[in-house]
């Protein structure tokens, strides 16, 4: 493993001694001012910056000159130790191969996900995923629920007869919306057994259904409004539209990529998969 330096967690226990000259505005400052050097190797203002940008959410909360004088001691530590390795293992040349490439696609990812999307893009994404799509119905019933169909129908009659609906499922039913009048609120196809649906979508509304037959016994049903369900709209859905332009984006210029290079990739059964779990091989 590689040998890293953390960043210690507070003022007190940063002890580099060195103090640094600081200058009175940005003028002349880039990523290639020399903040330090180490045996003629320079650690640049650039590399603090870096640093400091990828502290974890702890350390972001410092005062910038202590994160500055200990990202600088940190650099120059590992400056130091760097220097003193004799021999380079295997496994370092590996690791920044890896990190390297790792980088230079990262740039082409985040050059693409950070490009807007216009408008236009969007709009036209839109229209394609909701191109013939119809919004859903979505129902609102009551029911009185008990258990023989002799039971049923003679409430099914009260209810032909003109008692309330509501009334009689509090008397009647015995299903737990029975005390509320046997509502059901509001519920869309496939979220009821297939009998009970059906019987609803039959129905007008106020209307009352004929017994009908569930797992759960008798149900006697009324509908009392239906309505459609809205499509969310383009702003609804900017976001997430944007983000899947985006991932084309990627997608196609990876495609291309692919066909315009020359990429080899290996034989079915030419290395045993066991192979990735071996350490020794980044060992010299």
């Amino acid at each position: 493993m590689l040998f890293r330096t953390k960043l210690l967690a507070s003022a007190a226990l940063f002890s580099f001694t060195t103090t640094f000259a600081y200058a009175d505005s940005h003028a002349g400052m880039s990523a290639e001012t020399v903040v330090a050097s180490v045996n003629g190797s320079e650690i640049t203002l650039g590399q603090l910056v870096m640093l400091r940008s990828q502290l974890p959410e702890q350390y972001q909360q410092l005062p910038d000159d202590v994160v500055f004088n200990g990202l600088v001691e940190q650099l120059v530590n590992q400056q130091l130790l760097a220097d003193s390795l004799e021999v380079e293992p295997k496994r370092v040349g590996i690791a920044l191969a890896n990190e390297t490439r790792s980088l230079r696609a990262g740039e082409v990812v985040n050059s693409i996900t950070s490009a807007p999307v216009s408008d236009e893009e969007i709009q036209t994404a839109y229209d394609a995923r909701f191109e013939g799509v119809e919004p859903d119905s979505e129902f609102n019933a009551s029911h009185i629920l008990v258990e023989t169909e002799e039971e049923a129908n003679e409430v099914k009659t009260l209810i032909d007869d003109g008692a309330d609906f509501a009334e009689t499922a509090v008397e009647r039913s015995t299903g737990p919306s029975g005390p509320s009048g046997g509502e059901l609120g509001w519920f869309g196809v496939g979220m009821m057994v297939p009998e009970f649906e059906a019987a609803v979508m039959t129905l007008e509304v106020g209307e009352v259904s004929v017994p009908v037959q569930t797992q759960f016994g008798w149900h006697v049903v009324q509908l009392n409004e239906t309505r459609e369900t809205e499509l969310p709209t383009v702003e609804d859905l900017r976001s997430e539209l944007a983000s899947e332009i985006q991932q084309e984006t990627l997608n196609t210029l990876i495609t291309g990529l692919t066909e315009a290079a020359e990429v080899t990739l290996p034989e079915e059964g030419q290395f045993d998969f066991s192979l990735i779990q071996n350490l020794e091989l980044l060992e010299d």
